[in-house]
């Protein structure tokens, strides 16, 4: 088995492109079941944020590719990243070749690497950024409840989510409050210098909403609506902050005083078009409107920036203002690196420890067949009258013999091969010092 990572993020590739691969929560299941049909995937988690399109496998190597044969193995990896790459175009009709250059791959214990640095958010537009993890391990919950990951992918996202903790709890990797929910409010407020006053919009009933919200409560904004597509998750949301919900269907007449709107929804389709912005610009007699979408796909058409008092910002466009933030991050970040490498070296062992169970369960097999043979032999032997120090003798003999046989036979084909990295091996597998040899 090894694993696979195959993903497109942020520093790979624009927004434009990162929505078209997207995976909203309503498709996650009929993606994860098409990738666990392809030949040899044996387990599979999709992790789909405004940032990044991951798709961690574990993939079945072919008995002759196992891991005595480390060139057919990576080879065998190379051709399932191509045909993972294939399918994630198929799956969003795009030309695989408009991905190949945004696209990055990991084998074996870098995916391991790369998925506690992004559980940790060291790998985020936001240095540090908290919401990761949550969304890793609601990824990881999908499959697992769709019973689509084992023991591999399962033991990698375990040590992960374990690394992710140690992280959070022994640096200080999130004690400065740079998000892109915190940074959106700091663009508003490097636009309108007094925030407490204005109107705001808020679109969709997540958690980077409800962040907006606490982090505009904090600036003294008391003037909040969230829209969303169900009433009660946009009321709840609302009603911690003294606002007010309403449906999506509303959202024309909420335009006409929103001085700031703010979406991150996971719709597949734009909810805020150019016609809407401009007739609610009208109404407003042209009085500047931002608009801010963190939103992969994008809830506002893009032509919204075409609009004259119209200001729209993706989660692209607010890397500066983030960028900002994270220099007090920096040196718990070189922290969290050596943790993750701590936590890799650790996984290794234990893959390796575990690796090591099917030899010695069938070193132990092979013993107690052995033991069985002689044992048997040896009760013929004193049904037939034959005496017993002798039986015990020859069982003895018998059972020594054939366990050091193969052994004896293999030492002494290395040392006539001048293999003496085996013998050295024997030496310290016995526990043997010089004075027994």
């Amino acid at each position: 088995m090894a694993l696979l990572l195959v993903g497109i993020n942020h520093t790979t590739a624009n927004i434009a492109l990162r929505e078209k691969v997207a995976f909203p929560p309503e498709i996650v299941g009929e993606a994860l079941f098409q990738l666990i049909g392809l030949d040899a995937v044996e387990e599979v988690v999709i992790v789909s944020t405004c940032n990044r399109t991951e798709l961690y496998l574990d993939y079945r190597l072919a008995e002759e590719e196992g891991v005595q044969n480390d060139t057919a193995a990576n080879r065998s990896l190379e051709a399932q990243q191509q045909l993972i790459l294939n399918w994630l175009a198929d799956y969003h009709k795009l030309a695989a070749a408009d991905l190949a250059e945004s696209v990055y791959a990991f084998f074996k214990e870098d995916v391991v690497r790369h998925l506690m640095k992004v559980s940790c958010g060291l790998d985020s537009m936001v240095l540090g950024e908290p919401q990761i993890f949550g969304q890793i391990k609601s990824a990881f919950a999908v499959s697992r409840d769709l019973n689509l990951v084992g023991v591999n992918l399962g033991r990698a996202f375990e040590e992960a989510f374990s690394i992710a903790k140690e992280v959070r709890t022994d640096t200080a990797i999130g004690e400065n409050p740079v998000s892109v929910a915190y940074a959106a409010v700091s663009l508003a407020e490097r636009i309108f210098s007094d925030l407490s006053s204005l109107h705001i919009l808020l679109i969709g009933a997540g958690r980077t909403v409800e962040l907006v919200a606490r982090h505009l409560a904090d600036k003294g904004v008391h003037q909040m609506v969230v829209a969303n597509r169900t009433l009660d998750n946009a009321m709840e949301i609302a009603g911690k902050f003294n606002g007010h919900g309403v449906l999506l269907s509303e959202i024309p007449e909420q335009l006409v005083v929103a001085d700031i709107v703010v979406s991150s929804t996971n719709s597949q389709l734009p909810l805020l078009g150019k016609g809407a912005v401009e007739r609610a610009l009208r109404q407003r007699k042209h009085k500047p409107m931002l608009l801010i979408d963190l939103a992969v796909p994008r809830d506002i058409e893009a032509e919204v920036a075409e609009v004259a008092d119209a200001y729209l910002y993706s989660v692209d466009d607010i890397s500066g203002v983030i960028e900002d933030g994270q220099k007090s991050r920096e040196e718990a970040a070189a922290q969290a690196h050596s943790i993750i490498e701590r936590g890799v070296e650790e996984y290794l062992q234990q893959v390796r420890s575990l690796n090591a169970v099917a030899t010695l369960r069938a070193f132990r097999e092979k013993a107690d067949s052995i033991r069985a043979q002689e044992v048997q032999r040896a009760i013929k032997a004193l049904e037939k009258g034959e005496p017993a120090d002798k039986v015990l003798e020859s069982l003895a003999r018998a059972i020594t013999n054939k366990l050091t046989h193969s052994p004896s036979v293999q030492m002494k084909k290395a040392s006539a091969e001048g293999r003496d990295e085996l013998l050295r091996l024997t030496q310290e597998l016995y526990g043997l010092g010089d004075d027994d040899i």
